[in-house]
């Protein structure tokens, strides 16, 4: 009983050769893979970046803006229960908080754990496990 060509070929010993193309052949596909892959984790990660400077120039310009206008405001309010100093002191430690605390949030989200392209360094322990269990 004849077997067809495709399961022919997959039963019977193939060559040194063969095993070498195809084995040149997976690592030129993987690397290709790995490539995109990390093309487009870079371009997610390019793009967690731009909202995260947006988010300190937006909260650096509002603390900048909550500074000029609230502390004037608040500063007038308060100084008819307290000396205008410390009317001052006190608005403008509040504001200056507030502001720290956005410039913060940002900075926090451009940490390198968050920059990382985490799914490219886990594919590639995965191949490079993968290439070791063939290998063995």
């Amino acid at each position: 009983m004849s077997m067809p060509a495709d399961n022919r070929s997959t039963l019977e010993p193939r060559g040194v050769g063969d095993l070498i193309r195809d084995l040149a052949s997976d690592i030129s596909r993987l690397i290709r893979n790995e490539l995109a892959l990390a093309r487009s984790e870079a371009t997610d990660k390019m793009h967690q970046t731009m909202a995260a400077l947006v988010s300190i120039i937006a909260g650096s310009l509002l603390g900048f803006a909550a500074l000029i206008i609230l502390m004037q405001a608040v500063v007038q309010g308060l100084s008819n229960h307290m000396p205008d100093w410390l009317a001052s002191i006190l608005t403008g430690g509040v504001v200056a908080l507030i502001g720290v605390v956005l410039v913060y949030g940002g900075q926090k989200a451009l940490s390198a754990s968050k920059l990382a392209p985490d799914r490219t360094a886990e594919n590639l322990r995965k191949d490079m496990n993968l290439v070791r269990e063939h290998a063995s």
